[in-house]
């Protein structure tokens, strides 16, 4: 979830009014407050990608993966092995095709994900929950050895870790630690009950939001986290990717500086981070020592694989 002055939607202006009326509600009927502040701040804006943006898009392979609303919309990069990438609140895939770029010159597939009820993806409501288990299913689909996700994306990918998903490391940028935060600022600005509308929260995606501390739910044998956060970042307090480092067994914590919560999508150093973690976790080819499309014993890339698959023809026709 966004931060609360972007949770509500509204320009500065009409915040007093939206307080003002969401506060004399919350005075005669606070479960009623509650549960229309969680519908709220569960809608995330949707923004129109700029020409470049949808350009590149153009030029990328598009997908369609499962979502619980219905087929999500994906796009892929490169040949190689996969590495899913999940952008954040009220953002969308082509936020990360820098980051997806360098992914495939360095030979992999890179997948950039629509999330639920954002970019062309369908849905309404949108949460941590939502952005895990669409990063679980996506990534079962095309077979993700790897994810990167940015703000919610983040928490979102260690969250499906947690739960279950299965990569050789995860790539956390900007990450919030979880939504308890999130939940009780937007109670403030909204001028609601806190009480009332962690209730509402719970009740809406089966957890609490104090339950999804993710610093405290690093699971035994965690694959490696590399968390990258700025100290200057305005969105996401740059206390909560540390934490989250410093409760993640293998993670490491990379501060950039003066580069605040968009720009660091962009950097080159920051990029050439997340290449450098790609190629650092994921298998090799046994044969040639590039990154290797296939699992198992003996790795390998496509190239060798082909090579393998026609020494073994030769050798058939010999023999017979």
């Amino acid at each position: 979830m966004p931060r609360p002055e972007n949770s509500t939607n509204v320009r500065s202006p009409a915040r007093r009014a939206l307080r003002a009326g969401f506060s004399a509600l919350s005075e005669v009927a606070p479960r009623l407050a509650a549960r229309a502040a969680g519908r709220l701040i569960l809608t995330p804006p949707r923004h129109r990608p700029p020409p470049a943006e949808r350009e590149a898009l153009a030029r990328a392979e598009p997908l369609a993966l499962p979502g619980r609303d219905g087929a999500l919309r994906a796009w892929r990069v490169g040949q190689g092995p996969a590495v899913l990438l999940l952008h954040g609140w009220g953002g969308r895939a082509g936020q990360l095709l820098p980051i997806a770029e360098a992914l495939a010159a360095a030979g992999c597939s890179a997948v950039t994900l629509d999330a639920p009820a954002h970019g062309a993806s369908p849905g309404c409501l949108a949460s941590m929950i939502h952005f895990a288990e669409a990063a679980r299913a996506a990534a079962a689909a095309v077979g993700a050895r790897m994810a990167v996700g940015h703000s919610l994306g983040g928490s979102a990918v260690v969250l499906a870790m947690i739960r279950g998903l299965r990569l050789d490391t995860a790539v956390a940028i900007s990450p919030p630690r979880g939504p308890a935060g999130f939940v009780a600022q937007a109670a403030a600005e909204l001028g609601v009950s806190a009480a009332a509308l962690g209730e509402d929260m719970e009740r809406r995606l089966g957890v609490s939001p104090d339950a999804l501390d993710l610093p405290r739910l690093a699971p035994p044998g965690a694959a490696p986290l590399l968390v990258i956060h700025d100290p200057g970042d305005r969105e996401i307090p740059f206390a909560d990717g540390a934490a989250l480092a410093e409760g993640w067994p293998t993670a490491r914590l990379l501060a950039t500086q003066g580069l605040g919560h968009r720009r660091i999508l962009r950097d080159a150093g920051v990029i050439a981070a997340v290449v450098a973690q790609a190629r650092q976790w994921l298998p090799r080819c046994g044969g040639c020592g590039r990154l290797a499309t296939t699992a198992g014993p003996e790795p390998r890339c496509a190239g060798c694989a082909m090579a393998d698959d026609l020494w073994d023809r030769d050798a058939r026709w010999a023999a017979s």
